[in-house]
């Protein structure tokens, strides 16, 4: 019996029915959603953590010694009944929640994090660990298996396990609020984004929005019982009402109340920034470094602080004046238009694209019908079928959690089953803002039986209307591709642990699958391929084409020192050495004064609505887009060289990063692949500054 039927022996009948605890007679072990009630997250995450205690406790009282497979590798299976039912649970409270799952979110978070302090505090347990670390010189592991027994007690280390008395239990109270308040942070965040709409009913105010910025507006209007067209703060509405829109006040009201968003009112969370850095301070302090950012760089590809410092610093100074170039030169072509005054942010959108069209004559409405969805789906699939041999089909036996979630097989050139993958497309109130890859389960190898990943990918892209399919804009295309790019990851992985495969790597390594695939956004020889008006079926012109590419640079030094402002705020934040105790808007304004090209808005502020750093898992790894953007640069040169197509250079690719997860560390892995190390000087190179 597998470890699940085990679980369920001698337990009550009302958890032996909870379809989240049960053997799941699906295919491929899918989740069974339409069985899965709201009532029945709690008391299964209560009952798989009780399983996941008798796992460890079954470790901690073997009477034999303490070897790698009754330890380590038995440790690396545990948990997986709670693996599974809080994977369900979280993956649906990103995309498809509700007040009451909120609430369930709320409540199971300090159980969660009492397991995981118990397990990691447990001095019996680590005794064990410890035993068979000090002697793995002696274990004839492979390589792959003396990476987890480092990657476990690095974990057990940096989790307090060598703590004592009155120090662990601080930890585990520090890091039971801290779970408690990104938690909430996050919450707050996307409960902001929805307060929020704004409704136009005089027709002339939209007259001048192009027919899919309009059609969209009118159905989310008629969605909330309102006439006429209404913006709401998602991305798909919110960016091209400011970027097509010349009505300059709505446009300050809605950039006021997108920037604002979690700033005072019901869903504050400036004071949650002081109490999140401050505990996460805190927590740093006690495991013995000065600061968080020392704490979680440490087992990063950086290494350590003055590397990212360096980094941000040497890219804002290679591209802060050609930034301001980019401003001055929008600024100056706004002003020949007839505006007045000083150019604010609510004002950036609209003239850069006006000024991208006149100089570029190209616009989103010129591409978006080049760029049906389905179309564009087609195409990625295609990409992956002449890079890794991979072939999708979309299957109506596997079931989905929402009625816009499609799944699919994904098989390779073998016909081996690779992978389920869950596509999700289109924002609504219930799904969080972005885009994004998950698993509801990974890559392992168990009694010699393989697990293949149930891969997610979820984005919020432009919705079809009654009169139109979904098109994309260009940038929702590259994001596409991008989140393909992290799917690739999950889907090619191969290894025994699931907590060293994928995109299970070095929080600053895990964005280069992603990065990479962008490139082929701009690629004639890929585009040819597919890229067809969805009314008439002709391809792309080659002019149109030709715009994309020499458009592809545009504001490039702009929106390079936009992205480092993130991580420069990340990093103040998580470089504090004393509890700040001032203002968080202050605080703020400072950080971002070195990256600064335009006028902050009174009243606004980035960090109260910045989920990455204060509840997505990205805190002192920001930076990690930028670098792995040089990493992404130096690795499409290699295709470029070879041929964007190139089976061999794919090959190596997908051997030597793709599959290889966390097996290695990612500077050898790259140097594997490239041949040498990265280079700022690629990205720069690419950027082409004029």
């Amino acid at each position: 019996m597998s470890a699940l039927t085990l679980g369920l022996v001698g337990c009550g009948d009302d958890i032996k029915k909870n379809p989240l605890v049960a053997e799941w007679d699906t295919p491929y072990q899918t989740p069974p959603f339409s069985e899965i009630k709201l009532e029945h997250y709690e008391p299964a995450i209560d009952y798989a953590i009780e399983i996941n205690r008798a796992e460890i406790d079954a470790i901690v009282n073997n009477p034999e010694a303490p070897t790698f497979e009754n330890t380590i590798v038995a440790m690396a299976e545990s948990g997986e009944l709670l693996g599974r039912v809080t994977g369900v649970f979280y993956v649906l409270n990103n995309c498809s929640t509700s007040p009451e799952m909120q609430q369930i979110a709320l409540n199971i978070t300090p159980k969660l994090t009492a397991i995981s302090n118990d397990i990691s505090l447990n001095p019996e347990l680590f005794a064990r660990v410890k035993a068979v670390y000090d002697q793995r010189e002696n274990l004839n592991l492979d390589e792959e298996d003396m990476m987890l027994l480092e990657e476990t007690y690095k974990g057990f280390a940096r989790s307090g396990a060598l703590l004592e008395g009155e120090a662990q239990e601080l930890y585990r109270q520090y890091t039971t609020e801290l779970s408690n308040l990104t938690l909430k942070f996050g919450q707050n965040a996307l409960d902001a984004t929805n307060a929020f709409t704004l409704n136009i009913t005089d027709e002339a105010k939209v007259a001048e929005l192009p027919d899919f910025v309009k059609e969209g507006l009118a159905a989310d209007a008629a969605s909330r019982g309102e006439e006429g067209w209404t913006v709401t703060l998602q991305a798909p509405s919110y960016g091209p009402f400011m970027t097509y829109s010349s009505q300059r006040d709505i446009k300050e009201q809605l950039y006021r109340a997108y920037n604002s968003r979690a700033v005072g009112g019901e869903f504050d969370n400036m004071e949650n920034i002081r109490k999140i850095t401050d505990l996460r301070l805190k927590i740093a302090n006690l495991l013995g470094y000065e600061c968080y950012a020392d704490y979680v760089l440490e087992d990063r590809m950086a290494e350590n602080r003055t590397t990212v410092t360096g980094f941000l610093d040497e890219l804002c100074d290679a591209t802060f004046d050609y930034a301001k170039k980019d401003v001055a030169t929008v600024a100056a072509y706004a002003k020949s238009l007839g505006f007045e005054g000083e150019l604010m942010p609510w004002d950036w959108a609209y003239y850069s694209e006006k000024y991208k069209e006149a100089e570029y004559s190209i616009n989103d409405e010129q591409v978006k019908p080049y760029l049906q969805l389905e179309n564009v789906k087609d195409a990625v699939f295609m990409l992956a079928g002449k890079l890794y041999g991979l072939t999708f089909t979309q299957v109506d036996n596997i079931e989905t959690y929402h009625p816009e979630a499609t799944v699919y097989e994904v098989k390779d050139a073998s016909d081996k089953l690779m992978a389920i993958l869950y596509l999700d497309f289109f924002p609504r109130e219930s799904k969080r803002a972005g885009a994004w890859m998950t698993e509801f389960r990974g890559v392992s190898i168990k009694d010699g039986v393989e697990q293949r990943p149930l891969v997610q990918l979820v984005m919020n892209f432009t919705k079809p209307t009654a009169n139109t399919p979904s098109l994309l804009t260009f940038d929702e295309f590259t994001t596409f591709l991008h989140e393909f790019g992290h799917g690739l990851h999950g889907i090619l992985a191969k290894g025994k642990y699931e907590s060293i495969n994928g995109t299970s790597v070095k929080r600053d390594f895990v964005e280069l699958p992603s990065q990479i695939m962008e490139n082929w956004a701009t690629e004639k020889e890929y585009l040819d391929l597919w890229a067809k008006h969805y009314q008439t079926g002709e391809a792309m012109p080659a002019e149109l084409i030709e715009k994309l590419v020499a458009a592809k640079n545009y504001l490039a030094a702009y929106y390079n020192v936009r992205q480092l402002s993130f991580g420069m705020l990340d990093m103040a934040w998580h470089t504090i050495t004393t509890p700040y105790e001032g203002d968080v808007h202050a605080f703020e304004l400072a950080a971002l004064e070195p990256t600064k090209v335009l006028p902050i808005a009174e009243g606004c502020a980035m960090g109260p609505s910045f989920t990455h750093i204060f509840s997505g898992g990205y805190a002192t790894g920001y930076y990690g887009y930028k670098w792995a953007e040089v990493l992404a640069a130096d690795a499409f040169s290699y295709f470029q060289q070879e041929g964007i197509f190139s089976k061999e250079v794919a090959d190596k690719f997908r051997y030597e990063v793709l599959e290889q997860g966390g097996h290695k560390h990612p500077m050898e892995l790259y140097v594997n692949f490239r041949g040498h190390k990265p280079q700022t000087k690629a990205l720069i190179d690419q950027m082409n500054l004029k």
